[in-house]
């Protein structure tokens, strides 16, 4: 039997954040727990109502959806973060990976894509809006982030981890699965990072997810 998704809504829109609330509600595998307009008021609700996805505006009064985030990630709280956003910036997507956000949608698809950005956030996966993806794809490129010619850098067993970490994988789960220690797995993943000369954190994120498709393919 299917466990209910429990949603905690927050953004300072009330009828935009009904839209949403409507939304999520007619999906029989989810349930909207709560509703707020401000950010402070998602921190005081999440200890007793114990959502599973708690879906961020990112500009809110009290705290913003970031430092929402960034107080979930750093409380250790179990809840997933999808982050709305009306602005397609790399720089707000590149803060939202940094603070544990794991879902990103635009306001522009928010309605349409909002049910499936929670399913797969819930399923511990990331989502991204496919117009943002797209964007994000198209900046990447112009900064040559993006390159179908990667995989003649790296190793067989690089290629293969990093296929891993596409499937959204820990390095925990990788090394279980090839019986090497999680100290290898990261050090192959400094590697892949120093071979393709991306530099930060959640730098290797961000390349899989931009490239998910052609790591997929080789």
């Amino acid at each position: 039997m299917k466990t209910t998704i429990r949603v905690l809504v927050a953004d300072d829109h009330p009828i935009f954040r009904k839209g949403l609330v409507d939304v999520i509600d007619t999906q029989p595998d989810m349930q909207v727990i709560a509703d707020v307009g401000n950010g402070s008021e998602v921190l005081e609700l999440i200890p007793n109502s114990d959502p599973e996805v708690v879906v961020l505006d990112i500009q809110m009064p009290g705290l913003t959806g970031l430092e929402v985030a960034k107080r979930i990630q750093a409380e250790s709280i179990r809840a997933k973060v999808i982050i709305l956003t009306a602005y397609k910036e790399e720089e707000l997507f590149n803060e939202a990976i940094a603070v544990g956000a794991m879902g990103f949608v635009l306001k522009e698809n928010a309605i349409t894509g909002i049910v499936d950005s929670i399913r797969m956030v819930a399923d511990g996966k990331m989502y991204i809006s496919p117009v943002l993806s797209e964007f994000l794809v198209k900046q990447a490129k112009a900064n040559r982030q993006v390159s179908n010619d990667f995989h003649s850098l790296l190793t067989t067993a690089e290629l293969r981890i990093l296929k891993m970490i596409a499937l959204e994988k820990t390095s925990k789960q990788i090394s279980q699965e090839l019986f090497v220690s999680p100290k290898t797995i990261e050090n192959h993943r400094a590697n892949i990072c120093k071979k393709l000369e991306i530099n930060g954190a959640n730098s290797l994120l961000k390349f899989v997810l931009l490239n998910r498709s052609l790591i997929s393919e080789n």
